[in-house]
């Protein structure tokens, strides 16, 4: 029983991610093969119901969810289209940042921007970059979706094409190539944190007031 413990321990902590504040996390699509899920579409059903289940108890979801709600379309229609296992979700997504970067894949991306292990390249964007980003990500969504697209191959070739035409748009209006943007030094999260802290301070000031 506790080399069976330790080795569930030991595949847990082999997909753990450290965010700076120190809080861990792990990814939706490294936990569904480590709780034994084969196939993603099921595992998005607990996911669903976890959201819900947050929500109930009063919780915010983008607390314990963070960048779920931006991503889980296009991982759901993706998965319609036939993107179904790890390997091929990963090949999807890498597509989607080489159209939009002009060739950079998630590697170069991440270390251009000079990220630690488990940082996301999302959440170390400015404004302009993640804009970007989810204009790519939601007309990836809805190209896959009302072109009825099927096969993974296909779909990857999409959220290439789609990232390359966003890529091409930025360039005809005479905008900065998003690897050309500079990266912030904190976190989305922890600016929000961050922010919302400052308000906090101020609501407590009677200067301003928090509708919670």
């Amino acid at each position: 029983m506790a080399t069976l413990i330790a080795k569930e321990y030991k595949r847990f902590e082999d997909i753990k991610h450290i965010r700076e504040d120190g809080s861990e996390f792990w990814s939706a699509r490294e936990l569904a093969p480590a709780l034994e899920y084969s196939k993603w579409e099921n595992f998005h059903k607990v996911i669903k119901r976890a959201m819900l289940a947050c929500e109930n108890s009063g919780h915010h979801i983008d607390d314990d969810f963070p960048d779920v709600r931006k991503i889980v379309d296009v991982v759901e229609t993706a998965y319609n289209a036939g993107v179904i296992t790890n390997e091929e979700f990963a090949i999807f997504q890498n597509a989607g940042y080489m159209g939009l970067y002009g060739g950079l894949d998630v590697d170069d991306i991440h270390e251009r921007k000079k990220l630690e292990a488990g940082q996301k390249i999302l959440d170390y964007m400015g404004s302009t970059e993640l804009i970007a980003n989810l204009f790519r990500i939601s007309q990836t969504e809805e190209k896959l979706r009302k072109d009825n697209v099927m096969g993974a191959e296909i779909a990857t070739s999409v959220h290439y094409n789609v990232g390359r035409e966003v890529r091409t748009a930025i360039e005809k209006i005479g905008g900065t190539m998003p690897e050309d943007l500079p990266t912030p030094e904190k976190s989305i999260q922890q600016i929000e944190k961050e922010q919302m802290a400052r308000l906090r301070a101020k609501a407590k000031k009677g200067n301003i007031m928090l509708d919670e």
